[in-house]
């Protein structure tokens, strides 16, 4: 049997793939961080309402775990995401690491980490090959996050 928190981690993981965002959101303490290329800087209840807003909108997602480690204090993970990207309608591929910090049995530090590049490039598609690895599109998609994450919130 896996350390408590490698279980952890595959339960997260198991609520993402069914779209539940409810349940990936009482994987974190009330005062978790996030961090991805997308999301910066999230905090207490923001990663939570992040993985609410993101698999209540999500009609095709498809989450695959492909392998992930943990102990006491840290872990990791690899996983795959291919969605349609809702604000263009294009395909996307993900390939992510994530690491994590444990406290208390729950997700303390969660950051995941992927090439926004190719990110952009799928999901915005002609804009995102010729200027994805700008600061300017990157500055723009996560000021576009983040409004659509405050209005979530704001609706609460």
């Amino acid at each position: 049997m896996g350390h408590p928190n490698d279980e952890l981690i595959e339960r997260f993981y198991t609520a993402f793939a069914r779209r539940d965002g409810d349940a990936m959101s009482a994987c974190y303490t009330p005062d978790a961080t996030f961090s991805d290329p997308v999301f910066s800087g999230l905090r207490g209840a923001e990663p939570g309402a992040m993985w609410r807003m993101l698999t209540g909108r999500a009609e095709d997602l498809e989450v695959k775990l492909l392998e992930h480690e943990a102990g006491e204090e840290r872990g990791s993970a690899h996983w795959l995401a291919d969605y349609t990207f809702s604000t263009t309608g294009r395909k996307v591929h993900n390939d992510v690491r994530a690491e994590f910090c444990f406290r208390d049995g729950l997700i303390a530090e969660h950051r995941d980490s992927f090439s926004f590049y190719a990110w952009s490039r799928q999901a915005l598609g002609p804009p995102g090959l010729v200027l994805g690895w700008t600061p300017i599109i990157h500055g723009k998609v996560t000021r576009q996050a983040r409004a659509g994450l405050d209005e979530f919130l704001a609706r609460g």
